[in-house]
C-alpha cells in the first residue's frame, strides 16, 4: 500500500459529469478498468501450467477467471487443468507451487502485452486537474501495482494505491474502500468507485460509495448491469464534458 502527496493545479479544461457533483474522491479498479492485462496474465498462467505438465487454457478462459486476486486465479486455472473443483483454503502444496510459479512468471513480464484502455489517461488527467482525489483499489498483488503505473505514466495521478494483499480484506469487502476514504479524510458519501466487475460494485455499495461501471472489462461473462451500479459508462471519457478555451 503506497501513498503520495500530490500538488493539484485546478484548470477549467473540462467540466465533470453531473454524477460527480459533490464528490471529492474517485477510486478506480485497475485490471479491466484502466488496463487490459489479460494477455500478460494469460501468458503467466500458461507458463505456470506448463511447469506442472498441465495444458494451457488460452486467453479467453483466463479472461473469465480474473478479478478476485492472484490466488483465486491460480485456483481456477488448476481446477480447469485438473478437471476438479477449486480446492478450499488453506492451499495445498500443489497450489502453493503453482502460485509461486505464476508470481515469478507474471513478475518477469507484467506489461509486455498489457495495454491501456482508450481515454484512460485523458480522463485521469482531467479529474486530477479538477481537484479530485484519485485512488487505486485493486485485487492485484501490491508488488505489481507501481511498476504498471510507472510503465503507463499513471503513477502521479494517484494519492494512494491499495492491492489485494495490502489489507486483511479485499474487494468485494468494503474495507479497502473505507480505508482509502479514511486515509484521505473524505466521507464515503463524497466518494465514487469505478470498476468493471460485480466485486467493484458490491464493494462500493457496501462502503457507501456511488458506483460507476464499465462494460468492457472482466466480469466472469456477466453483464455489469446485473450488479445495478449507479451508472454504466461506455468509457471513462464520458465523465468529462469538454469546454471551449
Amino acid at each position: 500500500m503506497r501513498q503520495r502527496a500530490l500538488k493539484v493545479h485546478p484548470t477549467h479544461y473540462s467540466e465533470l459529469h453531473t454524477i460527480l457533483q459533490g464528490k471529492r474522491l474517485v477510486a478506480f479498479d485497475l485490471d479491466g478498468t484502466l488496463i487490459d492485462s489479460v494477455p500478460d496474465l494469460s501468458s503467466a498462467v500458461g507458463k505456470m501450467l506448463n511447469d506442472l505438465d498441465l495444458p494451457e487454457p488460452g486467453e479467453a478462459k483466463v479472461r473469465d477467471w480474473v478479478g478476485n486476486g492472484a490466488p483465486v486465479l491460480v485456483e481456477r486455472a488448476l481446477a480447469w487443468a485438473l478437471q476438479e473443483t477449486p480446492e478450499p483454503t488453506p492451499c495445498s502444496e500443489r497450489q502453493q507451487r503453482a502460485y509461486d510459479a505464476f508470481m515469478a512468471h507474471y513478475g518477469a513480464a507484467p506489461n509486455t502485452l498489457t495495454t491501456l484502455y482508450p481515454g484512460v489517461k485523458q480522463a485521469l488527467r482531467a479529474l486530477h486537474q479538477q481537484g479530485m482525489t484519485l485512488v487505486l483499489i485493486t485485487n492485484k498483488p501490491e508488488r505489481f501495482i507501481e511498476p504498471l503505473l510507472k510503465h503507463f505514466e499513471l503513477r502521479d495521478f494517484f494519492t494512494l494505491w491499495v492491492g489485494g494483499d495490502s489489507l486483511a480484506e479485499k474487494k468485494p469487502h468494503p474495507l479497502p474502500l473505507l480505508h482509502a476514504a479514511q486515509h484521505c479524510q473524505i466521507p464515503p458519501a463524497e466518494c465514487v468507485m469505478v470498476g468493471d466487475s460485480r466485486h467493484d460494485i458490491a464493494a462500493g455499495k457496501a462502503a457507501g460509495f456511488t458506483t460507476l461501471a464499465l462494460p468492457y472489462g472482466y466480469n466472469h461473462g456477466e453483464p455489469i448491469e446485473n450488479s445495478h451500479p449507479d451508472l454504466v459508462l461506455g468509457s471513462l471519457t464520458e465523465l468529462l464534458i469538454t469546454t471551449p478555451r
